[in-house]
């Protein structure tokens, strides 16, 4: 089968959400192809092998690097999507393509994305839902957030780089939603478990995602059907790296 043509999108608005999240919009008219309820996918940001933007010259020898972002919500109409960036610089100043490049980017750079595709959706029929999220994963959680039902309830735990990262995002009364710049599996294991068979969501950091995983998967006995557990990055290690990584691990639990 063959691959999609990747696509190329414009740059039209960038703006600061807060010290550590940059909000992007981007335009395209191949946007307008796109399934109406595609917010909360994911797409694949692509960039040669020094960051840059420019894919002319590559081969299947050396292919586009590929960083992955959800898409925060689109605009069908109009052919435009907003993509949310964590943009915070490390110890020893370095920074992903991605972030680095939402940080220089101006309206009108383009850059090409293949995508999109979906993850796992909440099961919304259980009792209760336990949401775990790092900024990373912020944009996927706010989408998982705003279409539960509106008796939902449970937990959204969310560990921010800064207090001052915090947003205001839509969620059910019933979803106690704890902002933290402590580990999130930390303040997760603290929680009171509530009664009923709940739905469990996690997307954070590799070290974190093993932690968490430990405690549901184990710990509480959560069923396989019922997590849905990714880990969206490692410290100190590329998105190539991680992906690796990833594999290695989930082979291993798994196996």
């Amino acid at each position: 089968m063959k691959k999609p043509s990747p696509k190329v999108l414009t740059l039209t608005q960038s703006e600061s959400l807060t010290p550590n999240m940059r909000r992007l919009t981007l335009q395209s008219d191949a946007l307008k192809t796109f399934d109406p309820s595609s917010n909360g996918s994911y797409i694949k940001f692509l960039f040669n092998e020094n960051g840059g933007t420019a894919l002319n010259g590559l081969s299947e020898d050396n292919r586009p690097k590929m960083r992955t972002y959800t898409i925060r919500s689109l605009d069908v109409d109009h052919g435009t999507i907003e993509v949310d960036f964590v943009t915070h610089i490390t110890e020893d100043q370095l920074c992903g393509f991605g972030s680095r490049w939402a940080m220089d980017a101006q309206v009108g750079d383009q850059i090409s994305i293949v995508g999109p595709g979906a993850i796992q959706n909440v099961n919304t029929e259980k009792d209760w839902f336990f949401f775990n999220a790092d900024m990373t994963s912020l944009p996927a959680l706010s989408v998982k957030l705003a279409e539960l039902p509106t008796d939902a309830k449970g937990y959204a735990i969310i560990q921010l780089i800064d207090a001052a990262d915090q947003q205001t995002i839509a969620a059910p009364q019933g979803i106690d939603v704890i902002w933290t710049t402590e580990p999130v599996s930390k303040v997760a294991i603290s929680q009171t478990w509530l009664s009923g068979e709940p739905y469990v969501w996690c997307a954070c950091e590799f070290d974190e995602m093993k932690q968490l995983r430990q405690f549901f998967r184990n710990d509480k006995a959560i069923p396989k059907d019922d997590i849905y557990i990714s880990s969206y990055w490692k410290k100190g290690v590329a998105e190539d790296g991680h992906k690796v990584i990833k594999k290695q691990d989930h082979d291993e639990f798994e196996g």
